[in-house]
């Protein structure tokens, strides 16, 4: 497969924003990410991505893409430091390109739906009419901002031009540039050499590199494509809106196909990315994000939000709970306002009830922390009942310490376990204790601070 190059370097500034374009979201995901994976799908030997404003996010962005799909493919990253069009970012990569041989796919940072399968396809096109370039072409309706396609008396290609520098009648052409090429690389850098700034807006526009080639004797072909959809960019966040709308609703058309239940699609927003297994049923107001599994049979309660957990089966979430990098275990039962965070594990069967919170915490099976408590950088063994009010004690004004709590204990009303701190299997604290020492196994502990009453059976 040719190689392929991304043009991400630009601000956008119709998205009146002063993050780069291809760094804002779509559906949980960054523009560029898309592009990135529709690249990697086609097995190039190369990726290269030309970057410029916030280069540094843009190429994490891509590389996190990547190491999705891990692959044989090569990344590269090009700094165009002076943004001077899309042909100027092209010539940016001169050096590389005189070291390569072949084709080269290009394409912009922020087209989205882009197919892998449109890419292969531009690239079998180009090969077999054995062109030095080939351009994907779409006809819209309204092709208000692109560049047309000017074609002669026998329907070859002539030129593109930008619509600034569109004559009247080239302004009514319907069919369109949207700059996406397959080049054969010696041709085209012998053009990058020629090219100039003679157009409206000062730049080195890309599309001048075909008719540079047509003129020098070589040959350059069109590959129409039918749906301009596919091919669309994003300049607005007009755009970005609506195109996030028919995302989420292709996804929850999917899910529910798949036997998932979503009681109120219209109030209810699932990333790309995301799995739900079939009998889960999701309720209104509803929001699940990032890279999340959802098992069969759980229900999902209103005005809850998940971003990137991992979901067992017939696993119930209560009304009102965020939760985030989470694992919960089959059959456990979170929330109503419950806010979990930080890699914590919820054991098989366990209950987090009302307003607890859990960080970076393992809960046993079978565990049990129903009411206003916090647990933070703790180990609960199984069978453990944690009393309201409880409080993890982890943060000593320096450092963050562990609680362990091993199996069958239970932790009374507002005790608090000033950590670092183990409670021993089998032991109990009474009512508003401070718990500042272990606590051996099988033991009753109350006061402040708590000392061990007596042994228990």
């Amino acid at each position: 497969m040719a190689d392929v190059m991304i043009l991400a370097a630009g601000l956008g500034t119709r998205m009146k924003s002063r993050r780069a374009k291809v760094l804002h979201e779509l559906a949980g995901r960054p523009l560029i990410s898309y592009g990135t994976r529709a690249a990697l799908r086609t097995l190039p030997e190369t990726l290269l991505v030309i970057v410029g404003h916030q280069a540094e996010e843009v190429e994490r962005a891509v590389r996190e893409e990547a190491e999705r799909r891990p692959a044989r493919t090569e990344l590269r990253f090009c700094l165009q430091a002076d943004q001077r069009g899309t042909g100027h970012a092209v010539m940016s990569a001169r050096n590389w390109l005189r070291e390569r041989t072949g084709q080269l796919v290009v394409i912009a940072g922020d087209v989205p739906m882009i197919k892998s399968e449109t890419l292969a396809e531009l690239v079998r096109t180009h090969t077999s009419q054995r062109n030095d370039a080939t351009v994907l072409t779409v006809m819209m309706d309204d092709p208000t901002g692109y560049g047309r396609i000017i074609r002669d008396g026998e329907r070859l290609y002539v030129r593109s031009v930008e619509q600034r520098d569109a004559t009247p009648e080239e302004l009514a052409v319907r069919e369109i540039n949207v700059s996406i090429y397959c080049f054969e690389i010696a041709p085209l850098v012998a053009a990058l050499d020629r090219l100039t700034t003679d157009n409206a807006q000062a730049e080195y526009y890309l599309t001048d590199v075909p008719e540079i080639m047509l003129k020098s004797g070589g040959r350059v072909g069109i590959f129409p494509h039918g749906d301009p959809d596919e091919v669309k960019g994003i300049n607005t966040r007009v755009e970005l809106a609506e195109l996030e709308r028919v995302l989420r609703e292709r996804k929850l058309h999917d899910l529910m196909l798949s036997g998932v239940t979503i009681v109120d699609p219209a109030s209810t927003y699932i990333h790309q990315d995301v799995e739900i297994g079939p009998d889960t049923v999701v309720h209104p107001q509803v929001t699940i994000e990032g890279a999340s599994r959802i098992g069969s049979g759980c229900t999902i309660r209103s005005w809850t939000r998940l971003r990137n957990v991992s979901i067992g089966e017939a696993v119930t979430i209560g009304d009102s709970c965020v939760i985030e990098e989470t694992s919960i275990r089959d059959g456990a039962r979170v929330g109503p306002f419950a806010r979990l965070r930080m890699q914590a594990d919820i054991g098989e069967g366990a209950v987090i009830g009302n307003f607890v919170e859990v960080k970076k915490s393992q809960i046993g099976r079978g565990t049990k922390a129903q009411h206003l408590s916090y647990l933070g950088d703790a180990t609960l063994g199984e069978n453990v009942n944690i009393g309201a009010g409880t409080v993890t004690c982890n943060y000593d004004g320096k450092r963050k310490h562990q609680t362990h709590i091993e199996d069958d204990v239970k932790i009374g009303s507002d005790t608090m376990l000033v950590a670092p701190v183990r409670v021993g299997r089998g032991s109990v604290t009474g009512a508003g204790a401070v718990v500042t020492h272990d606590l051996p196994p099988d033991s009753l502990a109350v006061g402040v601070p708590a000392t061990v009453k007596k042994k228990l059976k």
